[in-house]
């Protein structure tokens, strides 16, 4: 097997707006650092996702120290201060984790509803956040979907691109899938599927659970607007999960073991690959 590097790294400050690549990044115990540390939510304060606001994908939003940039085609940027602490709200995940969100400045609930045309106010982790994740290793997370890290290969989008060709589509970049980590350097698709045990740089991290995909890689991340059926209709084709309910997956969730610091260019090492038989991480929910 040839030498896996970290190809690249992304995080996502606002949960289902656009990203931001980075060449160097700290890990946090939840995950590089900003990551899905803001989300948008509705009135009642359920979060807002691409699966039904795809123009969220587009949205930018920079991390300037104590502010954030907030910028879209058509639109004057907006920044506004980062509340930390203050007033708070009830906030939602799936309908499976309730907990609390920092209240942001209103006028980036103006300025996010006007993009979106409905209401989206912004707010952040408290200073108090724990959520745990879930699977083999559980970790912790922010406000993303259930853990720290999404980590893909460039192997495994080579070779989902080959079967999408081979049915008369049109290839899909990687930020369909919205990684945090991915590794080049694999050979055999899906390699990152067996690690069960592994550290890039400073940062050690360990399997929780295949990404079970969602209707997300479906959207253009460059325009907001769905443009299906691919990634999905191929990955039906040879990538069905019974263990998670029939799901497709592309990816593993990964927790973080140690905090520090990773690079583009560092050489990934596995010290420890899943066993063969059953994944293990249905059981550990």
């Amino acid at each position: 097997m040839s030498t896996a590097k970290v190809a690249a790294l992304n995080y996502y400050p606002v949960k289902g707006l656009a990203g931001v690549s980075v060449e160097e990044a700290e890990v946090t115990p939840t995950g590089l650092l900003h990551d899905r540390s803001f989300m948008l939510v509705d009135p009642e304060g359920t979060f807002l996702s691409q699966r039904t606001v795809p123009a969220m994908a587009p949205l930018k939003v920079q991390v300037l120290g104590d502010s954030l940039r907030l910028s879209a085609d058509g639109a004057d940027d907006l920044e506004v201060p980062i509340q930390y602490d203050g007033k708070r709200r009830d906030v939602s995940l799936f309908n499976k984790w309730f907990g609390a969100g920092v209240v942001q400045d209103p006028a980036a609930a103006e300025w996010f509803s006007e993009r979106l045309g409905r209401p989206a106010a912004l707010v952040r982790v408290t200073p108090e956040h724990d959520r745990p994740g879930w699977g083999v290793h559980k970790g912790q997370t922010g406000f993303g979907d259930a853990h720290a890290l999404l980590i893909t290969s460039l192997s495994s989008l080579d070779g989902l691109n080959e079967r999408i060709v081979e049915r008369g589509g049109t290839p899909i970049p990687m930020n369909r899938f919205r990684p945090n980590l991915v590794i080049s350097g694999w050979d055999e698709w899906h390699t990152e599927d067996r690690v069960l045990r592994a550290s890039a740089g400073e940062v050690d991290f360990g399997y929780a659970a295949r990404a079970i995909r969602c209707a997300v890689p479906t959207v253009d991340q460059a325009t907001g607007r769905k443009s299906g059926p691919e990634p999905t209709r191929t990955l039906a084709t040879y990538r069905r999960q019974p263990d998670y309910g029939g799901g497709v997956s592309f990816g593993m969730k990964a927790a973080v073991l140690k905090p520090g610091v990773v690079r583009v260019g560092d050489e990934i090492l596995v010290h420890d690959w899943l066993p063969e038989g059953p994944d293990p991480a249905p059981l550990a929910r």
